[in-house]
């Protein structure tokens, strides 16, 4: 697992999809602004100096539950455990599971 490809929400930046087709160079290296703009998520770890929300005390934060539960990009809690293993120093991730708004 390459550090730099850890997203700060808990995404694995390394098996998006979108990292080859728009050249990002992942949520780390573009310092929270990936290809599709500016991550309120990622500016708020920035802020708190935090290479990920895993080492925040406030997890999971308002921030991070609206994105979890987003029907389009939500996931099954696979970012959660992510940034919790992240946090404990566990060089492993789940892939996302995106919602599906018929499982609801």
């Amino acid at each position: 697992m390459d550090k730099d490809l850890i997203g700060m929400c808990g995404t694995y930046c390394g098996v998006c999809e979108w990292k080859e087709k728009t050249n990002c160079p992942g949520c780390q290296k573009s310092k929270g602004q990936p290809f599709w703009g500016k991550c309120s998520i990622a500016s708020c770890s920035i802020e708190k100096g935090f290479s990920h929300c895993g080492h925040c005390t406030s997890v999971p934060c308002e921030k991070l539950i609206d994105a979890y539960n987003d029907e389009e990009h939500g996931d099954n809690g696979e970012r959660l455990i992510n940034l919790k293993n992240w946090a404990d120093g566990k060089d492993m991730f789940l892939k996302l599971r995106t919602i599906n708004t018929k499982d609801r």
